[in-house]
This record gives C-alpha cells, structure tokens and sequence, in this order.
C-alpha cells in the first residue's frame, strides 16, 4: 500500500468530516501491513489529523489508532484539543484514560511527554475542570474527601514538599483507570506537572467564580466550530480552513 496515498486519502476524509472513515482506512493499512506500517503512517500525520481519530472514543470497542499511538504523538495531539469547542471536556477525558490507561502503557510515559510541550499543564487542567474542588483536597491533606480539607491555599513550595511524603492513599485504592488514579500518578510520580497543573487549574477556578465563562475564549470567529457538529462527524476545527495542508 502506498504510504502517502494513504496519508492524503486520511487527511482528505478528516477534513470532509468523516472522522470514522479515516479510522478504517488506518485499521485496513494495520490489517494488511501490520502495526509497524502503521506506525510510520501516524508518525508522519500532523498532530490535528490524529487528534481528530483518538478523540472520537468509543468505549464500546478498541481502536488500533489509540492501542498503537505513541507518548510523543498523543502529547502533540491532546495539546491543541482545545481548539475543539468540547465545554464539557467529555471528548478529553474519554481520549486520555482510552489511551493512557491502556493495557501495555506507562502512564507515567505519557504524562512525562505532556509536560514537556507548552499546553500540557493547561490540557490536564481541563481534563480535571470538574474536579477542582477534591483535586484541591488531593494536594492540600492526602485525600480526595473535600471534608478533610481545612482550606488552606498552599504556596508552591508548600505544594512541592508535599508531593515527597507517604502518600495517604495508595495508587492501588484509587486505581479507577479514572481521573483519581490520574491525579495520584500527577501528584507523586510527575509533582512538578501535578503543581503546573494546579495553578492553571486555580486560576480557571477564579475565573469562573468571577463569572468568566469559558464561553467567552470563543467570541470571536477564529475558524473553531461547535463540538455537536464534530461528534455527528459534520466538521472539524481545521475543516473550514481549506488552505491548510491538514485538518483536525
């Protein structure tokens, strides 16, 4: 199979929309090629155009594209989901635990490649924007019970110096495959990126209770469309951008 008809063909069908398409022409090159061809294909995909298959998560069955996708490549991706109009965040977390979680993965290894890309901090933000207060918790006293929480804001430095003690919880009482697990890897495995992520967390935090909606980043038409029309597969962020050479 020729890798860079197939490659056009990919790019050509995600920016038409058709998001599962895509995917099955990327499953058939791994059915007839194997996994290794497959792999160079998404190596030379540009982020968007990746993003725009492993976003549309199905639990209902497994995707060679989120079984096979690297650190590296999922970071590059899972920074720029922003530019999807997803409020509820549901696209993000469905994406991150699929491919995170997965069965031959290091967590850590993911993780570590998102922390290395500017928008990695503000990507797992958004990924734990409903849990803020109990994340909050989770850094403050060891536990995820807002109850134990006596509200004491913690400084940086404050932050850093707990990430060190024995955890109060261990990683096996919260191991969900969920966003607590997540926060536990983040907090004593990556405390660096667990406090980066905190802060950004915070500072959303204010701004919603400030009555800054999230709403208002996209105002203006900046070519981003609604998510209802990226779910029912009618357009991508990138779609309307026809001069571009690729589309999420």
């Amino acid at each position: 199979m020729n890798h860079l008809a197939l490659i056009a063909k990919t790019q050509s069908l995600i920016a038409a929309g058709d998001i599962v398409g895509a995917e099955s022409a990327l499953v058939e090159l791994a059915d007839i090629e194997g996994d290794g061809a497959l792999l160079v294909v998404l190596d030379q995909l540009p982020p968007k155009d990746i993003l725009a298959v492993i976003r549309e998560y199905d639990n209902s069955k497994e995707s060679v594209i989120n079984l096979l996708v690297t650190p590296a490549q999922f970071a590059r991706a899972v920074v720029i989901e922003k530019q999807y109009r997803d409020l509820t965040r549901t696209h993000l977390r469905g994406m991150v635990n699929s491919i995170i979680f997965r069965e031959d993965a290091n967590p850590v290894d993911f993780l570590n490649a998102m922390g290395d890309l500017e928008g990695g901090s503000e990507a797992l933000a958004d990924y734990f924007s409903e849990k803020w207060s109990r994340i909050e918790a989770f850094a403050r006293c060891g536990t995820f019970d807002p109850m134990e929480d006596d509200g004491e804001m913690l400084s940086e430095t404050a932050l850093l110096a707990s990430a060190y003690v024995k955890p109060r919880v261990e990683q096996d009482e919260v191991a969900d495959q969920d966003w607590m697990e997540l926060a536990w890897l983040l907090r004593h495995e990556c405390p660096d990126l667990f406090i980066e992520m905190l802060i950004v967390l915070r500072a959303k935090a204010r701004a919603h209770d400030m009555g800054l909606g999230e709403e208002e980043e996209f105002e203006e038409d900046d070519g981003k469309v609604e998510t209802g029309d990226t779910d029912r597969g009618k357009a991508t962020p990138a779609a309307r951008e026809s001069d571009e050479e690729s589309a999420i």
